[in-house]
């Protein structure tokens, strides 16, 4: 009779889910009738209790599975440290444009004062102008993160016409070539010469205003760029054209090569590793701490523009790739 009645129960019980099982065992032994004798009511109760440990335990094992599944989802899924918002990084980067900006307030009205008198002695290098932008941006950027240049020996003298060429993909680019304290004249578009303090600096200290779609004055850049080299005065270019989306190097424009090789001057590739881990473009409200280098490579004769602007294009990737 025993048998009968507890074999109908437990197949009940095992047909439920793990944890309802657990539940159904006890009012199971329950429903066990009064005249079963107790040796039978004893071991449907042992057999109902087996089902309840077996549920127990396969209700277990179907949980690590579960957890380790989805810890291997959240690390699969994790996004890069670039894409992750940080709250420290947003007060960094805050932190940073309150010391840059506090910083160029003196900076600039020891500019004025002496921009007459540069601008009479020193037209085109204007190296006492450059020199204070060398102070702001090493001053600048020494408190947040650390610049190491790498290849020293290899940059020209202060006073060569040479063509400095680096990759492109932060707004810490131009703080971090500063660090190479030469007066070399940069590229940038005309919005940027009417930010206050900035901008007024940037004219005075004649960096070169291009309208990116007009073609008439992307010709007087490049006019502009030959003239300062024959002055000896060194210029820097950004030869992708613009900052790089997701920090990976773009192909190289030749107008920088084919203004060296016309003046035959020696191009300087520079690889900059790490600024757009530091400071990723379209997110200059975050400053991740970290290092940058830059890397001077040794300089190029350019005499066939296109020869000139792949091998600068190679050496400045191979390092990129190297060191990142």
């Amino acid at each position: 009779m025993h048998a009968i009645l507890a074999s109908p129960i437990a197949a009940r019980a095992g047909a439920l889910p793990p944890a309802r099982a657990r539940r159904a065992a006890p009012v199971a032994a329950a429903a066990i009738p009064a005249r079963v004798s107790v040796a039978g009511r004893l071991r449907a109760t042992a057999r109902l209790g087996a089902v309840g440990v077996r549920a127990r335990v396969a209700d277990r094992a179907s949980v690590v599975p579960r957890a380790s599944a989805s810890a291997a989802a959240d690390a699969g899924a994790s996004s890069p440290r670039d894409e992750k918002v940080s709250v420290i990084a947003i007060a960094r980067a805050m932190c940073f444009y309150l010391v840059t900006f506090t910083l160029a307030l003196p900076l600039f009205a020891a500019m004025c004062a002496m921009f007459p008198f540069t601008y009479l002695t020193d037209k085109y290098r204007r190296y006492a102008l450059s020199f204070i932008n060398d102070i702001w941006a090493v001053v600048s950027t020494s408190l947040f993160f650390k610049v190491e240049v790498i290849g020293k020996e290899n940059l020209p003298p202060a006073d060569a016409g040479a063509v400095y060429v680096a990759n492109h993909a932060s707004y810490l680019d131009i703080y971090s070539l500063f660090h190479l304290r030469r007066p070399f004249k940069f590229i940038s578009k005309v919005s940027n010469f009417i930010i206050p303090i900035i901008g007024w600096s940037m004219y005075m200290t004649g960096h070169i205003a291009l309208k990116r779609t007009d073609r008439k004055s992307q010709m007087k850049t490049l006019k502009d760029c030959r003239e300062l080299l024959q002055k000896d005065c060194p210029v820097l270019f950004f030869p992708e054209g613009t900052r790089s989306p997701d920090g990976k190097m773009g192909d190289f424009k030749k107008g920088a090569f084919s203004v060296a090789a016309k003046e035959k001057a020696l191009v300087v590739p520079v690889t900059l590793v790490g600024t757009a881990d530091r400071m990723a473009n379209g997110k200059e409200w975050m400053l991740r701490a970290g290092g940058i280098k830059v890397i001077v490579h040794p300089p190029i004769k350019c005499e066939d523009a296109q020869a000139c602007c792949d091998e600068s294009y190679r050496v400045i990737k191979e390092a990129l790739v190297q060191h990142s």
